[in-house]
């Protein structure tokens, strides 16, 4: 990023809690500011750190932690009634009403973002210009669906590994968290060893797992939490903005999970990243940087 990108940082408040979020480049610039939600649930703002270079042309790029992660306020001792799509809504709305961007703002969601973005886009909120959906399942029953047809094309000795702790309720051993990793390092980031910034991610899901496990469950294919029924897949058609729908050829967001949002947003456009699994912005970064950008600078008016 160049040196020129003011970058600062802010908290805030949020019902009794508070949201960090960061700023790279000025509010109230001439293009209209893009808000990046991270994915998970509860896996913090880290490792799409990269999307900030969307700054160099002059917009100015939201990071933030979702409630329960990062630096955000940190609620472990809540359950799954308080963990919500429409929690995650409201704080959104929240920042957006915060940072004074409501004349006019794009969203990014990566994965979880994406869903969450699509939930948000859906109800058609005041200022929003266009949504990027990166990476993300249009309902969690095909996810899952697909990621047990990607499981069963690894190595059967990891196959097993991952049956035999999942049955015996030992998924946080350390033999599981390796086999966990064979499947990671095919569908979630095949730039191995990871960058920085995603080993960071998910360090920081283990250290604060309530989000992600209460909603998820304990990794990306053994989905057992609170979203495990999610779908958008009959709503979408109320998505009245500019969409663009992004995924990788080895993402674990596989084309038959992502194909109802081409099917359901009226125009939405869908680049498959050919050398990328779930995280372009990673693993083909200058290209997504550029398809995302000219996207945004299309429907910036």
């Amino acid at each position: 990023m160049s040196s020129e990108i003011v970058v600062r940082e802010g908290r805030a408040s949020f019902r009794d809690y508070e949201t960090w979020y960061r700023v790279a480049g000025e509010l109230g610039g001439e293009r209209p500011p893009l808000v990046i939600l991270h994915g998970g649930p509860g896996v913090a703002h880290n490792y799409v750190d990269a999307y900030k270079l969307l700054a160099q042309d002059g917009r100015a790029v939201i990071h933030y932690d979702q409630l329960g992660c990062g630096n955000s306020t940190l609620l472990p001792e809540k359950g799954a009634d308080f963990w919500t799509p429409q929690l995650f809504i409201d704080e959104l709305e929240n920042l957006v009403d915060h940072l004074g961007i409501r004349a006019g703002f794009h969203v990014l969601g990566q994965s979880w973002g994406g869903m969450l973005g699509a939930e948000y886009a859906v109800l058609q909120p005041k200022g929003l210009k266009s949504l990027t959906i990166a990476n993300s399942p249009a309902s969690m029953k095909l996810w899952v669906e697909e990621a047990n047809r990607l499981r069963a094309d690894l190595p059967k000795d990891v196959q097993e590994t991952l049956t035999r702790h999942e049955k015996a309720g030992t998924t946080d051993a350390p033999e599981y968290q390796q086999a966990t990793m064979v499947f990671y390092e095919r569908h979630v980031c095949r730039v191995v060893p990871f960058p920085p910034e995603v080993a960071e991610s998910l360090a920081q899901v283990a250290r604060n797992p309530t989000v992600y496990n209460v909603m998820n469950g304990p990794n990306e294919f053994h989905v057992i939490g609170t979203l495990k029924t999610w779908s958008v897949i009959d709503r979408l058609p109320a998505i009245d903005v500019p969409t663009l729908i992004i995924s990788g050829r080895h993402d674990e967001a596989t084309p038959a999970t992502v194909q109802p949002y081409k099917d359901g947003i009226k125009d939405a456009r869908w680049v498959i990243f050919e050398h990328s699994s779930h995280m372009p912005h990673v693993e083909e970064q200058e290209e997504c940087m550029r398809v995302v950008g000219s996207f945004l600078q299309q429907n910036d008016n």
